[in-house]
């Protein structure tokens, strides 16, 4: 029985389209909150496959949110062993901080359904099946692009979309697991946040309705696609 771990950093940013090829690839999956006190004991090593998701926090807030630095400890130690490891958003700007890069805020607000720009290493890479598809960004910080890793998106806001190391290691800054997810609801209360972005809530829900079914697709094949090469 191979297991799949979630960490969920808060609760309205589940895997959400990415469950769907995840069990599909035989995997059972757990999930655990960074707020459930068992979380500082979690062995990160363990799991067959791990899964970091988003979340509001920014990595380098660590004094607020103490479970921050024991999480990309281990993390780190988890990719030093090579273990299949995947992080969307958050969960990809702390690979990039377990892999000794600098996370910190962008020069803007990144808020909104649009394609990502996948270069030529991109294209043979599982991030090939988001080829001009319209997914969810909704983020205002970045990350140094790591050491020993590839490069695989841009978009025109933020260089940094997408990068891998090696077969094993994928993260993403946009959230192509979002479009069905009815907790989406959640992430439209922050009318401000929207705002910044220079978007109104309606213009974002109406972007969801009309993009997300595609981009939840072309995400699950993105997966399905990097757990079919995973090197283990």
């Amino acid at each position: 029985m191979k297991t799949a771990l979630v960490i969920r950093h808060t609760p309205f940013e589940g895997i959400a389209g990415f469950r769907a090829p995840v069990e599909a690839a035989g995997y059972v999956i757990d999930r655990i909150d960074v707020t459930d006190p068992a979380f500082p004991h979690i062995d990160f090593d363990e799991p067959d496959l791990v899964v970091m998701m988003g979340g509001p926090m920014g990595v380098y807030e660590t004094d607020a949110h103490p479970w921050i630095s024991c999480e990309i400890t281990r993390l780190a130690r988890r990719m030093m062993l090579d273990r299949p490891t995947l992080g969307v958003c958050l969960g990809g700007q702390m690979i990039a901080a377990g892999l000794g890069a600098r996370v910190y805020p962008g020069p803007v607000k990144e808020v909104g359904f649009a394609p990502v720009s996948i270069n030529a290493d991109g294209i043979h890479s599982p991030m090939r099946h988001l080829v001009d598809v319209p997914v969810l960004h909704f983020h205002g910080d970045t990350f140094d692009l790591p050491h020993g890793t590839e490069l695989l998106a841009s978009s025109d806001k933020y260089a940094h979309q997408g990068f891998r190391r090696g077969d094993n290691i994928l993260a993403l800054q946009c959230h192509p697991e979002m479009g069905e997810d009815p907790r989406f609801e959640a992430w439209l209360e922050d009318e401000a946040y929207i705002a910044e972005a220079g978007l109104t809530v309606a213009e974002l829900r109406d972007q969801h309705d009309r993009h997300g079914g595609a981009a939840v697709a072309a995400g699950r094949r993105m997966v399905a696609d990097w757990l079919d090469r995973l090197d283990i």
